[in-house]
């Protein structure tokens, strides 16, 4: 039985996790909010802004990234889902390694390779200037 307006496979891929992170349904306490921001009339008339606390752990997630309650209902799970995984499995989680990664890739270049990348960049000026010389020459 299909609870929320997505594939089955999706549903059942949170399924999974949730079963694997140990999270009940009986555990999430979920309530339904006034959206906010763009959306005129219909975000002021409907609740579609979905909000779920997990009990055992204190997480609370908020969730308006769609127009639709059933969308936001499963994305909402899935911030749940990953923030449970993110506290439980600490550096082994997929978002920390994103973060990890971005933070390697942000590092400041060693000396040698910056050197070498500027020794490049001149050579690449001094091409450069010397066809500005040659096109010069016949006109």
């Amino acid at each position: 039985m299909r609870i929320y307006s997505i594939s089955q496979l999706k549903e059942q891929a949170l399924r999974g996790k949730m079963q694997e992170l140990n999270i009940r349904e009986e555990d999430i306490e979920e309530h339904f909010v006034r959206s906010s921001g763009k959306g005129g009339q219909h975000v002021n008339k409907t609740s579609t802004c979905v909000y779920l606390k997990h009990t055992p752990t204190g997480i609370e997630v908020k969730c308006q990234k769609e127009r639709s309650q059933a969308l936001n209902r499963f994305q909402a799970r899935v911030l749940l889902v990953e923030k449970v995984e993110e506290l439980r499995k600490g550096k082994e989680s997929e978002e920390k390694q994103q973060r990890e990664k971005l933070r390697r890739q942000k590092r400041p270049r060693p000396r040698k390779a910056k050197e070498k990348m500027l020794e490049v960049k001149a050579m690449v000026s001094e091409k450069k200037k010397q066809r500005s010389f040659r096109y010069k020459d016949t006109e």
